[in-house]
């Protein structure tokens, strides 16, 4: 069903308003429903939507409401590191590194295999060539981990299954305890745009999820409703 289609199907939005108030117990029914059709409005939008999104400037291939949930994790956090996977423009890393100019500390190193002109240049930035998976990268990212650093990973790369999956294994070793492994674009291939994408960042995650016991996931890191990463906010545990 396409987002159009979705949105035909809920009922009147005077009626439903009153059936959320009146009765309580219906409302996460029909939350859920407003939110998906939302979800693939949103999507389908691009050229309004996520594709016309900026930081300061720079275009920044996040949902603004997921961005805001950084916001507090990285204020609550206040962690010594932030690797990022999936540079693109660098609008994100821009994001992250001036929230910590606010925080007042933290550093971003955003992995990429390629070069793009324009990239934001700020001092709390490094930016790495190269496959996030590689073992030279590998080799860089973990020097730039000291001993007590509190570090947050976000992995916004190549969102083929079997290549998150190899990422979700690595780099789940890096994340400190009470901070964060997350997970972009779960909403591809059917959860919910995208049904015919194949394999992704959500099948990846289920199967990661099924080898250990040192993530859960945090949904309370979704309560705007929309968000890119369903069920990628991974806290970890222990």
């Amino acid at each position: 069903m396409d987002a159009k289609s979705l949105l035909a199907s809920t009922l009147p939005l005077p009626l439903l308003m009153r059936v959320m108030r009146d009765r309580p117990w219906l409302t996460r029914r029909f939350s859920a429903q407003i939110s998906t059709a939302f979800h693939m409005l949103y999507h389908s939008s691009a050229n309004r939507t996520w594709r016309n999104t900026y930081w300061m400037g720079t275009p920044v291939l996040k949902v603004p409401l997921d961005l805001w949930i950084y916001q507090e994790i990285l204020f609550a956090l206040k962690p010594d590191l932030l690797i990022e996977t999936g540079t693109y423009n660098g609008g994100s890393a821009f994001f992250f590194a001036s929230i910590f100019d606010l925080i007042g500390k933290g550093r971003v190193l955003t992995i990429d295999i390629e070069d793009r002109p324009n990239r934001p240049q700020h001092p709390r930035i490094a930016y790495l060539r190269g496959s996030s998976t590689a073992p030279d990268i590998l080799d860089t990212v973990r020097d730039a981990i000291q001993p007590r650093d509190t570090v947050l990973v976000t992995l916004d790369g190549d969102h083929a299954g079997p290549h998150v999956l190899d990422e979700l294994r690595i780099y789940s070793k890096l994340v400190s305890v009470g901070s964060y492994l997350i997970l972009d674009d779960t909403n591809l291939n059917g959860n919910p745009i995208s049904r015919w994408f194949g394999p992704g960042p959500m099948e990846a995650c289920r199967e990661f999820l099924r080898e250990t016991g040192d993530f859960e996931v945090d949904e309370t890191r979704e309560k705007f409703y929309l968000t890119y990463s369903p069920r990628g906010f991974l806290k970890k545990v222990r």
